[in-house]
Protein backbone atom coordinates (compact mmCIF):
# COMPACT_ATOMS: atom_id res chain seq x y z
CA UNK A 1 0.00 0.00 0.00
CA UNK A 2 1.16 3.52 -0.75
CA UNK A 3 2.43 5.29 2.36
CA UNK A 4 0.15 8.24 1.60
CA UNK A 5 -3.00 6.16 1.13
CA UNK A 6 -5.52 5.78 3.94
CA UNK A 7 -5.59 2.34 5.51
CA UNK A 8 -8.80 2.92 7.44
CA UNK A 9 -11.40 3.69 4.78
CA UNK A 10 -14.06 1.10 3.98
CA UNK A 11 -15.74 1.11 0.58
CA UNK A 12 -18.75 -1.09 -0.16
CA UNK A 13 -21.22 -1.78 -2.94
CA UNK A 14 -24.65 -3.25 -2.41
CA UNK A 15 -26.10 -6.15 -4.33
CA UNK A 16 -28.95 -5.20 -6.67
CA UNK A 17 -31.84 -7.66 -6.27
CA UNK A 18 -34.97 -7.97 -8.38
CA UNK A 19 -37.51 -10.38 -9.85
CA UNK A 20 -36.74 -8.89 -13.24
CA UNK A 21 -33.52 -8.26 -15.17
CA UNK A 22 -30.10 -6.97 -14.10
CA UNK A 23 -27.08 -5.63 -15.99
CA UNK A 24 -23.61 -5.43 -14.44
CA UNK A 25 -20.81 -3.66 -16.29
CA UNK A 26 -17.72 -1.51 -15.76
CA UNK A 27 -19.72 1.62 -16.64
CA UNK A 28 -22.88 2.67 -14.82
CA UNK A 29 -23.94 4.51 -17.98
CA UNK A 30 -23.62 1.37 -20.11
CA UNK A 31 -25.41 -0.71 -17.48
CA UNK A 32 -28.29 1.77 -17.50
CA UNK A 33 -28.52 1.56 -21.31
CA UNK A 34 -28.70 -2.24 -21.10
CA UNK A 35 -31.31 -2.11 -18.35
CA UNK A 36 -33.43 0.31 -20.39
CA UNK A 37 -33.46 -2.20 -23.26
CA UNK A 38 -34.83 -4.78 -20.80
CA UNK A 39 -37.51 -2.31 -19.69
CA UNK A 40 -38.56 -1.88 -23.31
CA UNK A 41 -39.17 -5.60 -23.70
CA UNK A 42 -35.77 -6.75 -24.87
CA UNK A 43 -34.26 -10.02 -23.74
CA UNK A 44 -30.83 -10.60 -22.19
CA UNK A 45 -29.08 -10.77 -25.57
CA UNK A 46 -30.71 -7.52 -26.71
CA UNK A 47 -29.49 -5.84 -23.54
CA UNK A 48 -26.02 -7.35 -23.99
CA UNK A 49 -25.72 -5.99 -27.54
CA UNK A 50 -26.78 -2.51 -26.42
CA UNK A 51 -24.38 -2.67 -23.44
CA UNK A 52 -21.52 -3.83 -25.65
CA UNK A 53 -21.82 -0.85 -28.01
CA UNK A 54 -22.39 1.55 -25.12
CA UNK A 55 -19.21 0.41 -23.37
CA UNK A 56 -17.24 1.27 -26.51
CA UNK A 57 -18.44 4.86 -26.13
CA UNK A 58 -18.58 5.22 -22.35
CA UNK A 59 -15.13 3.71 -21.66
CA UNK A 60 -13.50 3.81 -25.11
CA UNK A 61 -10.02 2.89 -23.86
CA UNK A 62 -11.26 -0.56 -22.78
CA UNK A 63 -13.22 -1.93 -25.73
CA UNK A 64 -15.28 -0.93 -28.72
CA UNK A 65 -16.02 -1.62 -32.36
CA UNK A 66 -12.28 -1.69 -33.04
CA UNK A 67 -11.83 -4.76 -30.78
CA UNK A 68 -13.12 -8.27 -30.16
CA UNK A 69 -14.17 -10.74 -27.50
CA UNK A 70 -16.36 -13.64 -26.43
CA UNK A 71 -20.01 -14.03 -25.34
CA UNK A 72 -21.53 -16.93 -23.37
CA UNK A 73 -25.33 -17.25 -23.52
CA UNK A 74 -27.57 -19.43 -21.36
CA UNK A 75 -31.04 -19.98 -22.88
CA UNK A 76 -33.50 -20.60 -20.04
CA UNK A 77 -36.18 -22.44 -22.04
CA UNK A 78 -33.87 -25.11 -23.42
CA UNK A 79 -31.10 -24.88 -20.79
CA UNK A 80 -28.60 -24.72 -23.65
CA UNK A 81 -25.44 -22.66 -23.36
CA UNK A 82 -23.85 -21.15 -26.46
CA UNK A 83 -20.66 -19.21 -27.14
CA UNK A 84 -20.17 -16.47 -29.71
CA UNK A 85 -16.51 -16.16 -30.64
CA UNK A 86 -15.72 -12.70 -32.00
CA UNK A 87 -12.02 -12.81 -31.32
CA UNK A 88 -9.53 -10.91 -33.46
CA UNK A 89 -7.42 -12.22 -36.32
CA UNK A 90 -4.16 -11.18 -37.97
CA UNK A 91 -4.31 -9.74 -41.52
CA UNK A 92 -3.79 -12.09 -44.47
CA UNK A 93 -1.00 -9.87 -45.79
CA UNK A 94 0.85 -9.64 -42.49
CA UNK A 95 4.59 -9.88 -43.10
CA UNK A 96 6.65 -11.11 -40.16
CA UNK A 97 9.62 -9.19 -41.57
CA UNK A 98 7.80 -6.00 -40.56
CA UNK A 99 8.48 -6.99 -36.94
CA UNK A 100 12.28 -7.34 -36.59
CA UNK A 101 13.47 -8.25 -33.10
CA UNK A 102 15.75 -5.97 -31.11
CA UNK A 103 17.35 -6.18 -27.69
CA UNK A 104 15.20 -5.94 -24.60
CA UNK A 105 11.66 -6.86 -23.65
CA UNK A 106 8.39 -5.47 -24.98
CA UNK A 107 7.08 -2.31 -23.33
CA UNK A 108 3.52 -3.51 -22.75
CA UNK A 109 1.56 -6.50 -21.47
CA UNK A 110 3.72 -9.47 -22.40
CA UNK A 111 7.49 -9.75 -21.98
CA UNK A 112 8.10 -10.89 -25.52
CA UNK A 113 11.41 -10.04 -27.09
CA UNK A 114 11.04 -6.43 -28.13
CA UNK A 115 10.09 -5.55 -31.71
CA UNK A 116 11.69 -2.62 -33.56
CA UNK A 117 9.74 0.60 -32.83
CA UNK A 118 7.23 -1.46 -30.81
CA UNK A 119 5.39 -2.16 -34.06
CA UNK A 120 3.41 -5.00 -32.49
CA UNK A 121 2.26 -2.71 -29.68
CA UNK A 122 1.34 0.67 -31.18
CA UNK A 123 0.26 1.93 -34.58
CA UNK A 124 -1.34 0.28 -37.60
CA UNK A 125 0.98 -2.74 -37.72
CA UNK A 126 -0.29 -3.71 -34.25
CA UNK A 127 -3.94 -3.83 -35.39
CA UNK A 128 -5.73 -7.16 -35.81
CA UNK A 129 -9.03 -7.53 -37.68
CA UNK A 130 -11.79 -6.51 -35.21
CA UNK A 131 -14.69 -8.83 -34.40
CA UNK A 132 -16.99 -6.90 -32.05
CA UNK A 133 -19.50 -5.73 -34.65
CA UNK A 134 -19.65 -9.18 -36.28
CA UNK A 135 -20.11 -10.84 -32.89
CA UNK A 136 -22.98 -8.59 -31.87
CA UNK A 137 -24.50 -8.98 -35.33
CA UNK A 138 -24.40 -12.77 -35.04
CA UNK A 139 -25.97 -12.60 -31.59
CA UNK A 140 -28.75 -10.41 -32.97
CA UNK A 141 -29.43 -12.76 -35.89
CA UNK A 142 -29.89 -15.76 -33.60
CA UNK A 143 -31.27 -14.41 -30.34
CA UNK A 144 -32.60 -10.84 -30.56
CA UNK A 145 -36.21 -9.84 -30.08
CA UNK A 146 -35.78 -6.11 -30.82
CA UNK A 147 -34.67 -4.39 -34.05
CA UNK A 148 -30.91 -4.00 -34.54
CA UNK A 149 -31.18 -0.24 -34.96
CA UNK A 150 -32.93 0.16 -31.63
CA UNK A 151 -30.00 -1.53 -29.88
CA UNK A 152 -27.39 0.84 -31.38
CA UNK A 153 -29.30 4.13 -31.08
CA UNK A 154 -28.54 4.68 -27.34
CA UNK A 155 -24.81 4.50 -28.11
CA UNK A 156 -25.21 6.94 -30.99
CA UNK A 157 -26.87 9.43 -28.65
CA UNK A 158 -24.12 8.86 -26.09
CA UNK A 159 -21.39 9.48 -28.67
CA UNK A 160 -23.07 12.66 -29.91
CA UNK A 161 -22.95 14.07 -26.38
CA UNK A 162 -19.27 13.17 -26.03
CA UNK A 163 -17.37 11.65 -23.15
CA UNK A 164 -17.48 13.87 -20.07
CA UNK A 165 -14.07 13.95 -18.40
CA UNK A 166 -14.50 13.30 -14.70
CA UNK A 167 -11.66 12.50 -12.27
CA UNK A 168 -11.52 8.85 -13.30
CA UNK A 169 -11.46 9.57 -17.02
CA UNK A 170 -8.71 12.10 -16.36
CA UNK A 171 -6.74 9.48 -14.44
CA UNK A 172 -7.00 6.94 -17.27
CA UNK A 173 -6.16 9.43 -20.02
CA UNK A 174 -3.22 10.81 -18.04
CA UNK A 175 -1.76 7.33 -17.60
CA UNK A 176 -1.07 7.04 -21.35
CA UNK A 177 -1.17 10.64 -22.58
CA UNK A 178 2.38 10.65 -23.97
CA UNK A 179 1.62 7.51 -26.01
CA UNK A 180 -1.42 9.17 -27.62
CA UNK A 181 0.48 12.26 -28.81
CA UNK A 182 1.88 10.71 -32.04
CA UNK A 183 -1.61 9.74 -33.27
CA UNK A 184 -3.44 12.79 -34.58
CA UNK A 185 -7.08 11.75 -34.10
CA UNK A 186 -6.36 10.17 -30.71
CA UNK A 187 -4.59 13.32 -29.52
CA UNK A 188 -7.38 15.55 -30.82
CA UNK A 189 -10.00 13.47 -29.00
CA UNK A 190 -8.38 12.80 -25.63
CA UNK A 191 -5.80 15.56 -25.18
CA UNK A 192 -5.96 19.35 -24.96
CA UNK A 193 -3.77 21.13 -27.52
CA UNK A 194 -2.79 17.66 -28.72
CA UNK A 195 -0.40 17.36 -25.75
CA UNK A 196 -2.03 17.57 -22.32
CA UNK A 197 -4.55 15.14 -20.81
CA UNK A 198 -8.06 16.50 -20.75
CA UNK A 199 -8.82 17.34 -17.16
CA UNK A 200 -11.89 17.45 -14.96
CA UNK A 201 -12.91 20.40 -12.86
CA UNK A 202 -12.15 20.53 -9.15
CA UNK A 203 -15.81 21.40 -8.63
CA UNK A 204 -18.67 18.92 -9.00
CA UNK A 205 -19.39 19.65 -12.67
CA UNK A 206 -16.91 19.00 -15.46
CA UNK A 207 -17.32 20.88 -18.72
CA UNK A 208 -14.45 19.16 -20.51
CA UNK A 209 -15.70 16.66 -23.10
CA UNK A 210 -13.99 14.27 -25.50
CA UNK A 211 -15.54 14.79 -28.95
CA UNK A 212 -16.93 11.47 -30.24
CA UNK A 213 -18.97 12.88 -33.14
CA UNK A 214 -17.00 10.91 -35.76
CA UNK A 215 -17.69 7.70 -33.87
CA UNK A 216 -21.38 8.65 -33.67
CA UNK A 217 -21.57 8.86 -37.48
CA UNK A 218 -19.92 5.45 -37.80
CA UNK A 219 -22.40 3.97 -35.36
CA UNK A 220 -25.23 5.53 -37.35
CA UNK A 221 -23.99 3.71 -40.44
CA UNK A 222 -23.84 0.42 -38.56
CA UNK A 223 -27.33 0.99 -37.15
CA UNK A 224 -28.86 1.87 -40.52
CA UNK A 225 -27.01 -0.57 -42.77
CA UNK A 226 -26.50 -3.49 -40.38
CA UNK A 227 -23.44 -5.12 -38.88
CA UNK A 228 -22.11 -6.24 -42.28
CA UNK A 229 -21.50 -2.59 -43.19
CA UNK A 230 -18.44 -2.70 -40.94
CA UNK A 231 -16.95 -5.44 -43.11
CA UNK A 232 -18.35 -4.66 -46.56
CA UNK A 233 -19.18 -1.44 -48.37
CA UNK A 234 -18.15 2.15 -47.94
CA UNK A 235 -17.44 2.06 -44.21
CA UNK A 236 -15.20 -1.00 -44.59
CA UNK A 237 -13.34 0.64 -47.46
CA UNK A 238 -12.82 3.77 -45.35
CA UNK A 239 -11.41 1.72 -42.48
CA UNK A 240 -9.01 -0.20 -44.74
CA UNK A 241 -7.92 3.00 -46.48
CA UNK A 242 -7.12 4.67 -43.15
CA UNK A 243 -5.22 1.65 -41.87
CA UNK A 244 -3.19 1.47 -45.09
CA UNK A 245 -2.40 5.18 -44.88
CA UNK A 246 -1.11 4.62 -41.34
CA UNK A 247 1.21 1.82 -42.51
CA UNK A 248 -0.95 -1.27 -42.03
CA UNK A 249 -1.16 -4.27 -44.35
CA UNK A 250 -4.91 -4.75 -43.95
CA UNK A 251 -7.08 -5.46 -46.98
CA UNK A 252 -10.76 -5.33 -47.78
CA UNK A 253 -10.58 -9.12 -48.13
CA UNK A 254 -9.59 -9.33 -44.45
CA UNK A 255 -12.81 -7.61 -43.48
CA UNK A 256 -15.05 -9.33 -46.02
CA UNK A 257 -13.84 -12.78 -44.96
CA UNK A 258 -14.04 -12.17 -41.21
CA UNK A 259 -16.76 -14.19 -39.46
CA UNK A 260 -17.81 -14.51 -35.87
CA UNK A 261 -18.80 -18.06 -34.92
CA UNK A 262 -21.61 -19.59 -32.87
CA UNK A 263 -20.44 -22.60 -30.87
CA UNK A 264 -21.69 -24.89 -28.13
CA UNK A 265 -20.13 -23.93 -24.82
CA UNK A 266 -17.50 -26.19 -23.30
CA UNK A 267 -19.55 -27.99 -20.63
CA UNK A 268 -17.86 -29.90 -17.82
CA UNK A 269 -18.44 -31.03 -14.26
CA UNK A 270 -16.66 -29.90 -11.15
CA UNK A 271 -17.66 -32.12 -8.24
CA UNK A 272 -21.45 -32.19 -8.70
CA UNK A 273 -21.69 -28.71 -10.25
CA UNK A 274 -21.64 -27.75 -13.94
CA UNK A 275 -19.44 -25.14 -15.59
CA UNK A 276 -19.98 -23.66 -19.06
CA UNK A 277 -16.89 -22.02 -20.51
CA UNK A 278 -15.29 -20.75 -23.66
CA UNK A 279 -13.45 -23.18 -25.96
CA UNK A 280 -10.00 -22.83 -27.55
CA UNK A 281 -8.05 -19.57 -28.05
CA UNK A 282 -9.23 -18.24 -24.68
CA UNK A 283 -8.38 -18.86 -21.04
CA UNK A 284 -11.40 -21.18 -20.89
CA UNK A 285 -9.38 -24.40 -21.39
CA UNK A 286 -6.90 -23.27 -18.73
CA UNK A 287 -9.77 -22.61 -16.31
CA UNK A 288 -11.11 -26.11 -17.06
CA UNK A 289 -7.70 -27.62 -16.35
CA UNK A 290 -7.52 -25.67 -13.08
CA UNK A 291 -10.76 -27.24 -11.87
CA UNK A 292 -9.61 -30.72 -12.87
CA UNK A 293 -6.51 -30.20 -10.73
CA UNK A 294 -8.68 -29.07 -7.79
CA UNK A 295 -11.14 -31.97 -8.05
CA UNK A 296 -9.59 -34.16 -5.33
CA UNK A 297 -9.20 -31.34 -2.81
CA UNK A 298 -11.90 -31.26 -0.14
CA UNK A 299 -12.82 -27.74 1.07
CA UNK A 300 -13.60 -27.27 4.73
CA UNK A 301 -15.71 -24.69 6.55
CA UNK A 302 -17.68 -21.76 5.14
CA UNK A 303 -14.79 -19.85 3.60
CA UNK A 304 -11.30 -20.58 2.25
CA UNK A 305 -8.54 -21.40 4.71
CA UNK A 306 -4.83 -21.18 3.96
CA UNK A 307 -4.89 -24.72 2.54
CA UNK A 308 -7.54 -23.64 0.02
CA UNK A 309 -5.51 -20.65 -1.13
CA UNK A 310 -2.48 -22.91 -1.48
CA UNK A 311 -4.60 -25.25 -3.64
CA UNK A 312 -5.65 -22.28 -5.81
CA UNK A 313 -2.03 -21.19 -6.16
CA UNK A 314 -0.76 -24.65 -7.11
CA UNK A 315 -3.58 -25.58 -9.51
CA UNK A 316 -3.58 -22.26 -11.36
CA UNK A 317 0.19 -22.28 -11.74
CA UNK A 318 0.21 -25.84 -13.12
CA UNK A 319 -2.63 -25.06 -15.53
CA UNK A 320 -0.85 -21.92 -16.70
CA UNK A 321 2.41 -23.79 -17.20
CA UNK A 322 0.59 -26.11 -19.60
CA UNK A 323 -0.86 -23.08 -21.36
CA UNK A 324 2.61 -21.63 -21.82
CA UNK A 325 3.95 -24.86 -23.30
CA UNK A 326 1.10 -25.75 -25.63
CA UNK A 327 -0.98 -22.64 -26.34
CA UNK A 328 1.60 -19.89 -26.20
CA UNK A 329 1.22 -16.75 -24.06
CA UNK A 330 3.81 -15.73 -21.48
CA UNK A 331 4.29 -15.70 -17.76
CA UNK A 332 4.21 -12.03 -16.91
CA UNK A 333 2.35 -8.84 -17.63
CA UNK A 334 4.19 -5.55 -17.36
CA UNK A 335 1.39 -3.03 -17.97
CA UNK A 336 -2.38 -2.75 -17.44
CA UNK A 337 -4.60 -4.44 -20.00
CA UNK A 338 -7.56 -2.84 -21.68
CA UNK A 339 -10.55 -5.13 -21.27
CA UNK A 340 -14.10 -4.93 -19.99
CA UNK A 341 -16.54 -7.52 -18.70
CA UNK A 342 -20.31 -7.43 -18.27
CA UNK A 343 -23.23 -9.74 -17.48
CA UNK A 344 -26.97 -9.64 -18.16
CA UNK A 345 -29.89 -11.67 -16.85
CA UNK A 346 -33.51 -11.07 -17.88
CA UNK A 347 -36.86 -11.85 -16.27
CA UNK A 348 -36.99 -15.25 -18.03
CA UNK A 349 -33.65 -16.35 -16.59
CA UNK A 350 -31.65 -16.01 -19.79
CA UNK A 351 -28.06 -15.16 -18.83
CA UNK A 352 -25.27 -13.56 -20.86
CA UNK A 353 -21.60 -13.16 -19.90
CA UNK A 354 -19.36 -11.08 -22.18
CA UNK A 355 -15.70 -10.10 -22.12
CA UNK A 356 -14.48 -7.74 -24.85
CA UNK A 357 -11.26 -5.82 -25.36
CA UNK A 358 -8.88 -3.60 -27.30
CA UNK A 359 -6.09 -5.53 -25.48
CA UNK A 360 -3.85 -2.70 -24.17
CA UNK A 361 -5.23 0.47 -22.62
CA UNK A 362 -6.37 2.51 -25.66
CA UNK A 363 -5.41 -0.49 -27.81
CA UNK A 364 -2.89 0.44 -30.52
CA UNK A 365 -3.36 4.13 -29.54
CA UNK A 366 -4.41 4.65 -33.19
CA UNK A 367 -7.80 6.27 -33.74
CA UNK A 368 -8.94 6.38 -37.35
CA UNK A 369 -9.56 10.03 -38.21
CA UNK A 370 -12.53 9.64 -40.54
CA UNK A 371 -14.45 6.98 -38.62
CA UNK A 372 -13.45 7.82 -35.04
CA UNK A 373 -12.68 4.14 -34.31
CA UNK A 374 -10.03 3.44 -31.69
CA UNK A 375 -8.24 0.33 -32.96
CA UNK A 376 -7.00 -2.70 -31.05
CA UNK A 377 -3.42 -3.93 -30.80
CA UNK A 378 -4.30 -7.61 -31.05
CA UNK A 379 -1.05 -8.41 -32.89
CA UNK A 380 0.66 -8.08 -29.51
CA UNK A 381 -1.05 -11.32 -28.43
CA UNK A 382 1.37 -13.20 -30.72
CA UNK A 383 4.90 -14.15 -29.74
CA UNK A 384 7.16 -12.29 -32.22
CA UNK A 385 9.78 -15.04 -31.98
CA UNK A 386 9.38 -17.82 -34.58
CA UNK A 387 8.67 -21.53 -33.98
CA UNK A 388 6.58 -21.05 -30.85
CA UNK A 389 3.00 -22.33 -30.31
CA UNK A 390 1.71 -18.76 -30.51
CA UNK A 391 4.21 -17.25 -32.98
CA UNK A 392 3.21 -14.30 -35.13
CA UNK A 393 1.81 -15.29 -38.53
CA UNK A 394 -0.63 -14.11 -41.18
CA UNK A 395 -4.35 -14.99 -41.10
CA UNK A 396 -4.17 -16.44 -37.59
CA UNK A 397 -6.57 -16.20 -34.65
CA UNK A 398 -5.26 -14.35 -31.60
CA UNK A 399 -4.87 -16.25 -28.32
CA UNK A 400 -6.78 -14.35 -25.63
CA UNK A 401 -6.88 -14.28 -21.82
CA UNK A 402 -10.66 -13.84 -21.61
CA UNK A 403 -12.95 -16.44 -20.01
CA UNK A 404 -16.56 -15.32 -19.51
CA UNK A 405 -18.21 -18.19 -17.64
CA UNK A 406 -21.60 -19.50 -16.55
CA UNK A 407 -21.96 -21.76 -13.50
CA UNK A 408 -24.81 -24.09 -12.56
CA UNK A 409 -24.56 -24.96 -8.89
CA UNK A 410 -25.92 -28.29 -7.71
CA UNK A 411 -28.89 -26.50 -6.12
CA UNK A 412 -30.00 -25.25 -9.57
CA UNK A 413 -28.67 -21.73 -8.96
CA UNK A 414 -27.09 -20.09 -12.06
CA UNK A 415 -24.27 -17.56 -12.06
CA UNK A 416 -22.75 -15.50 -14.88
CA UNK A 417 -19.32 -14.07 -14.18
CA UNK A 418 -16.04 -12.93 -15.65
CA UNK A 419 -13.47 -10.20 -15.27
CA UNK A 420 -11.12 -7.79 -16.95
CA UNK A 421 -7.43 -7.65 -16.17
CA UNK A 422 -5.46 -9.60 -18.77
CA UNK A 423 -3.56 -12.49 -17.18
CA UNK A 424 -5.28 -11.74 -13.86
CA UNK A 425 -8.66 -12.79 -15.30
CA UNK A 426 -8.50 -16.57 -15.07
CA UNK A 427 -7.17 -16.72 -11.49
CA UNK A 428 -9.98 -14.41 -10.38
CA UNK A 429 -12.70 -16.40 -12.19
CA UNK A 430 -11.35 -19.67 -10.76
CA UNK A 431 -11.42 -18.38 -7.18
CA UNK A 432 -14.80 -16.68 -7.46
CA UNK A 433 -16.23 -19.87 -8.95
CA UNK A 434 -14.78 -21.88 -6.06
CA UNK A 435 -16.24 -19.46 -3.53
CA UNK A 436 -19.66 -19.90 -5.14
CA UNK A 437 -19.52 -23.66 -5.77
CA UNK A 438 -17.35 -25.04 -2.95
CA UNK A 439 -18.52 -22.71 -0.18
CA UNK A 440 -22.06 -21.92 -1.43
CA UNK A 441 -21.40 -18.19 -1.04
CA UNK A 442 -23.85 -15.61 -2.30
CA UNK A 443 -22.45 -13.13 -4.80
CA UNK A 444 -21.90 -10.36 -2.25
CA UNK A 445 -19.78 -12.52 0.02
CA UNK A 446 -17.90 -13.96 -2.95
CA UNK A 447 -17.11 -10.52 -4.36
CA UNK A 448 -15.84 -9.21 -1.03
CA UNK A 449 -13.81 -12.32 -0.15
CA UNK A 450 -10.03 -11.71 -0.32
CA UNK A 451 -8.36 -13.25 -3.38
CA UNK A 452 -4.83 -13.98 -4.44
CA UNK A 453 -3.39 -13.24 -7.87
CA UNK A 454 -1.20 -15.86 -9.53
CA UNK A 455 -0.55 -14.14 -12.87
CA UNK A 456 3.16 -13.51 -12.19
CA UNK A 457 5.61 -16.35 -12.66
CA UNK A 458 7.24 -16.43 -9.21
CA UNK A 459 5.17 -14.06 -7.09
CA UNK A 460 1.76 -14.46 -5.46
CA UNK A 461 -0.10 -11.21 -4.73
CA UNK A 462 -2.30 -11.45 -1.64
CA UNK A 463 -5.16 -9.11 -0.76
CA UNK A 464 -3.94 -7.24 2.31
CA UNK A 465 -7.38 -7.48 3.94
CA UNK A 466 -6.94 -11.23 4.36
CA UNK A 467 -6.78 -12.44 7.95
CA UNK A 468 -3.28 -12.14 9.38
CA UNK A 469 -3.18 -15.81 10.41
CA UNK A 470 -3.93 -16.88 6.82
CA UNK A 471 -1.25 -14.56 5.48
CA UNK A 472 1.33 -16.03 7.85
CA UNK A 473 0.36 -19.56 6.78
CA UNK A 474 0.71 -18.60 3.12
CA UNK A 475 4.14 -17.08 3.73
CA UNK A 476 5.19 -20.48 5.03
CA UNK A 477 3.83 -22.51 2.10
CA UNK A 478 4.10 -20.25 -0.99
CA UNK A 479 7.50 -19.30 -2.36
CA UNK A 480 7.04 -15.53 -2.66
CA UNK A 481 4.13 -13.58 -1.18
CA UNK A 482 3.50 -9.86 -1.54
CA UNK A 483 0.60 -8.01 0.08
CA UNK A 484 -1.32 -5.50 -2.01
CA UNK A 485 -4.57 -3.57 -1.56
CA UNK A 486 -7.64 -3.68 -3.78
CA UNK A 487 -7.51 -0.10 -4.97
CA UNK A 488 -9.17 2.14 -7.52
CA UNK A 489 -5.85 2.54 -9.30
CA UNK A 490 -3.76 0.62 -10.02
CA UNK A 491 -5.70 -2.65 -10.18
CA UNK A 492 -3.56 -5.17 -8.32
CA UNK A 493 -6.26 -7.77 -8.94
CA UNK A 494 -8.73 -8.47 -11.74
CA UNK A 495 -11.95 -6.46 -12.01
CA UNK A 496 -14.88 -8.93 -11.93
CA UNK A 497 -18.65 -8.76 -11.91
CA UNK A 498 -21.23 -11.44 -11.10
CA UNK A 499 -24.91 -12.07 -11.71
CA UNK A 500 -27.00 -14.78 -10.02
CA UNK A 501 -30.35 -16.27 -11.01
CA UNK A 502 -32.49 -18.79 -9.16
CA UNK A 503 -36.11 -19.82 -8.80
CA UNK A 504 -37.40 -19.56 -5.22
CA UNK A 505 -40.97 -20.54 -4.45
CA UNK A 506 -41.84 -20.51 -8.10
CA UNK A 507 -40.51 -16.98 -8.59
CA UNK A 508 -37.30 -15.93 -10.30
CA UNK A 509 -34.83 -14.02 -8.13
CA UNK A 510 -31.98 -12.23 -9.90
CA UNK A 511 -29.10 -10.27 -8.41
CA UNK A 512 -25.92 -8.53 -9.53
CA UNK A 513 -22.78 -6.93 -8.13
CA UNK A 514 -19.61 -5.39 -9.56
CA UNK A 515 -16.05 -5.01 -8.26
CA UNK A 516 -16.17 -2.88 -5.12
CA UNK A 517 -13.13 -0.77 -6.05
CA UNK A 518 -14.14 -0.14 -9.66
CA UNK A 519 -15.15 3.52 -9.67
CA UNK A 520 -17.47 3.47 -12.69
CA UNK A 521 -18.88 -0.06 -12.55
CA UNK A 522 -22.39 -0.73 -11.34
CA UNK A 523 -25.29 -3.15 -11.33
CA UNK A 524 -28.56 -1.69 -12.65
CA UNK A 525 -31.90 -3.45 -12.46
CA UNK A 526 -34.61 -3.43 -15.08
Amino acid sequence: MSLSQSSSWNIKKKVVRTHRGVVTSQSRIASEIGAEVLRKGGNAVDAAIATSFALGVAEPWMSGIGGGGFMVIRLAKTDEVKVINFGMKSPKNLNVEDYPLVEGSATDLFPWTRVHEDRNVTGALAVAIPGQVAGMGLAAEHFSSLPWKALIEPSIDLAKKGLVVDWYAQLVISSVAKDLVPFKASAETFLDSGLFPKSSAWTSHSSNVCDQSRLAKTLETIAEEGHQSFYRGELARTIVKELAAAGGRHSLEDFESYTATLQTADKYSYRDHTIFGTPSMTAGPTLKRTFSLMENWQPEGNSPDSKAYKVYDTAIRLANEERYRFMGDERKEVAPSCTTHFNVVDSEGNCVSVTQTLLSIFGSKLMLGDSGILMNNGIMWFDPEPNKPNSLAADKKCLANMCPTILKRNDGHYFALGASGGRKIMPAVAQLSSFILDYKMDIEKAMCMPRIDISLSELTIVDDTMEESLIEDLRGTIQQVKLAPRTIYPFNFACPSIISSQVVGGQLENAGITEVMSAWSDAIKE
